[in-house]
């Protein structure tokens, strides 16, 4: 199957953001540019570039592109276990397509509303408005959760309990500036460091 450059999440975005666009540089002549700056920037945030992830076995990959902004021992409230916790900060140059960071089945799906401040923050992991999968592996429980960030304010996750992802496969998006949060079992060996930056279905952030 082809991938599309550009998310479907952004579709209805863009035309009306190109189409104004156009209707400005009509009537408004010179007036327009601040119309095609937005129509140019709505063009590169829903871009959605194919990936294609690594084939360790033992990878545990990034399921969004950003810079890491937190790799910490933690409770995980969803699954009630203490885990280590890799999160991924998206601003809004970033790609925002979420992927899966592992092989697994669906065992859960929990969204909670919640506020919206700066998701490079890490109260946003127990504040923001989020979306969590339990992912299950052979190799242990994964929780990935999607947080809404200052500015994003629409959290979408196609996945269902009884789905089975593959390693990349695209799940979820998130509108405008957001973060991952990625919990693996404490015997998962990091990756990556605070600071780094990740490409979702691409960097490797732990191995089992």
């Amino acid at each position: 199957m082809t991938h599309p450059l550009i998310a479907r999440e952004g579709w209805l975005v863009l035309l009306a953001a190109f189409a104004a666009a156009i209707l400005a540089t009509v009537f408004l002549g010179a007036w327009s540019i601040p119309f095609w700056i937005w129509a140019v920037f709505a063009l590169q945030f829903f871009r959605d570039p194919a990936r294609i992830p690594p084939g360790d076995a033992d990878a545990v990959i990034s399921p969004a592109d950003g810079r890491i902004v937190a790799v910490e021992k933690v409770r995980d409230t969803y699954l009630d276990r203490d885990a280590l916790k890799i999160s991924v900060f998206m601003n809004v140059f970033n790609v925002h397509s979420n992927k899966s960071p592992v092989d697994g089945e669906i065992k859960g799906v929990w969204y909670t509303p919640g506020s919206f401040v700066n998701a490079d923050l890490d109260k946003a992991s127990t504040e923001n408005e989020r979306n969590a999968l339990w992912i299950q592996t052979p190799h242990g429980d994964v929780t990935s959760v999607q947080i809404a960030g200052l500015i994003a304010r629409r959290i979408l996750c196609y996945a269902r309990v009884g789905d089975k992802l593959a390693r990349g496969q695209r799940y979820g998006f998130i509108r405008f500036g957001s973060r991952v949060d990625v919990y693996l079992p404490t015997s998962a060996r990091t990756e990556v460091s605070i600071g780094q930056k990740v490409t979702g279905g691409r960097t490797i952030l732990a191995r089992w």
